[in-house]
């Protein structure tokens, strides 16, 4: 991270070859959690042979009822760009934040479906790239936005917190995905000249990152563990995800945090202890009370003495849904590695209102047998936009 005029700065690194020097010092920590042969695994045929690489995916279309960076396939690259009105243009604000979403648009589209005619961007590789533009409770207060009222509201303190203000927050927040890193790079500079041009500034950037995994099989943290195991279906997005009925239908709201892992005093822990530590199994990523991933972790079962299957203070019994009614958030979280000990989580996480996330946080702030190996960093919470149709702007129905 490199700090501009004050502001928090996630600079892209060019790699003329190779891998990237971030994938790699994150692939030593999942190493060290033992999860190494897996991932080696996913590379490699059944016969131990390297296995060929997969042809080339279309690109996902822009415009939608739901916007495609919540949407799509999670891909393995990231970058969020948070962006703030100046104060100059808030007395025509709306005029301001008119043409900036419109811009962010043009951008958006154009980078979805490529700069060349056959949906490619510019050096012949498959774009790929998704994106997401939410509006802060701040901005959505100061303009009277349309938004989901009182939903849209900043996260309260938590016990714990370390945030640091350059790192969070913003007016506006831009999220970027593709399957590779060098696109990101490209748009995000387009998102932020735009920006300038509209009476905006960058508040802040992140890039994040996920394995290299086969399709339908879940990620693993810089823990080791699998991470979005208990993501809702889409029947129960509906009722946890998406908005009701009415002008918010097909937006979200999305809660992000910047939360710092302490790699190595966490994999140093007994294989037992991680497990107990989690509440699930780090090999197969299995509930303690199940035999596979998916099976939905029973966090009543008792061992014969009376003590829980899965311990009190186990992460996957204090965020389960049944604490909460049975309400569910789509958790869609990235790695990071901004440089030795600072590396951790991008929590990205999607519902209908935040309060499940504010529930959810004050359990496990307050009993967490993770909260040793974790600090939170930076926080951030927007009202994720509905899509847009053909030759529409994203965020009409923000102005009534």
């Amino acid at each position: 991270m490199h700090a501009e005029t004050g502001k928090a700065q996630d600079r892209p690194r060019t790699v003329a070859s190779g891998p990237d020097r971030r994938a790699l010092l994150a692939g030593g920590a999942v190493l060290a959690a033992g999860v190494g042969a897996g991932i080696t695994a996913l590379a490699r045929g059944g016969d131990g042979r390297r296995a060929a690489a997969p042809p080339p995916e279309p690109s996902v279309p822009f415009r939608g009822e739901r916007q495609a960076g919540v949407t799509a396939p999670q891909q393995p690259a990231t970058q969020l760009v948070a962006l703030d009105l100046a104060p100059a243009v808030i007395s025509d604000g709306r005029t301001a934040l008119r043409g900036l979403l419109g811009e962010l648009t043009r951008v958006l589209a154009a980078a979805a479906g490529g700069t060349s005619a056959d949906g490619r961007l510019q050096g012949g590789e498959p774009a790929r790239l998704t994106g997401l533009v939410g509006v802060g409770p701040g901005l959505a207060g100061r303009l009277g936005l349309d938004v989901p009222a009182p939903v849209l509201a900043e996260l309260p303190a938590f016990p714990g917190d370390r945030l640091d203000p350059a790192r969070g927050g913003g007016d506006l927040l831009v999220q970027l995905c593709a399957a590779d890193r060098w696109p990101l790079s490209v748009v995000a500079e387009q998102v932020g000249a735009v920006a300038v041009a509209a009476g905006a500034s960058v508040r802040w950037t992140q890039s994040g990152f996920l394995p290299r995994t086969a399709a339908g099989v879940t990620p693993r943290n810089l823990f080791g563990f699998k991470d979005g195991t208990a993501n809702p279906d889409e029947e129960a997005a509906r009722q946890w995800v998406w908005g009701p009925p009415g002008p918010h239908e097909h937006g979200t709201v999305l809660v992000y945090r910047r939360i710092r892992m302490d790699t190595g005093a966490f994999t140093a822990l007994p294989a037992d202890r991680r497990d107990l530590a989690m509440g699930r199994r780090e090999g197969d990523g299995a509930p303690l009370t199940g035999t596979a991933e998916h099976d939905e972790p029973d966090i009543y079962a008792k061992h014969h003495d009376g003590s829980y299957v899965i311990p009190a203070t186990a992460h996957v019994r204090l965020s389960s849904p049944r604490l909460d009614g049975g309400a569910r958030m789509l958790r869609r979280g990235y790695s990071y590695d901004d440089g030795p000990g600072d590396r951790g989580l991008l929590f990205c996480a999607f519902m209908r209102d935040p309060a499940l996330f504010t529930r959810v946080q004050n359990r496990l702030a307050a009993r967490d047998a993770l909260n040793p190996f974790l600090e939170h960093t930076a926080s951030a919470v927007v009202y994720v936009l509905p899509g847009v149709g053909e030759g529409g702007v994203l965020g009409e129905g923000l102005f009534g």
